[in-house]
């Protein structure tokens, strides 16, 4: 049958998401299991955590955008790590903002 296992040493971290969540996995242990030419991806170990995907609206992220002095990509993503909370995506992004 040739089935190959192999160890992914350098693997940090794991991302899983869907429309309306997203799932993080930290210091994972992570081996591909080769059978017959498909290759299966294992993961376990770790710590999760699960976020939701929020994003807001157009307007939201303009908000955002304006109050932080960022550009609307960097308020989207604001938006998203925030579950869409808008005060919480200004507080990020002048946390990160380099004077």
């Amino acid at each position: 049958m040739g089935m190959q296992v192999q160890q992914l040493d350098d693997v940090t971290k794991v991302i899983m998401e869907s429309p309306t969540r997203r799932i993080v996995i930290d210091n994972p242990e992570v081996a591909t299991v080769t059978v017959q030419g498909q290759t299966i991806y294992q993961v376990g170990g770790g710590t999760m955590r699960e976020e939701g995907i929020g994003g807001g609206s157009d307007e939201d992220a303009k908000l955002v955008a304006s109050q932080a002095g960022v550009s609307i990509e960097q308020a989207t993503n604001a938006l998203r790590q925030s579950n869409g909370d808008l005060a919480q995506a200004i507080i990020l992004l002048k946390q990160k903002r380099i004077p």
